[in-house]
């Protein structure tokens, strides 16, 4: 296996985490939703926390696809 084979197998693998950061953020909102359904008088006082969860989410998939980008272009 050469380096450029092995450089585009390595950024692929980094990849992935932004297709999980995807479900992640699925399953912050859904969760909220799923719990604001059911006491709708607490929703709003969860809504910070959901932001804070929707914000972690994303940025880990943002440092996926930095480390994805750094591997393809740098290396």
């Amino acid at each position: 296996m050469d380096a450029a084979t092995a450089k585009l197998i390595g950024a692929g693998l980094a990849a992935i985490g932004v297709g999980l950061a995807a479900l992640g953020v699925g399953n912050v909102f859904g969760s909220f939703l799923e719990s604001a359904l059911r006491n709708p008088a607490a929703a709003d006082s969860q809504q910070g926390r959901l932001f804070i969860g929707f914000a972690a989410a994303e940025l880990l998939g943002l440092l996926a696809f930095v480390v994805a980008m750094i591997i393809l272009f740098v290396f």
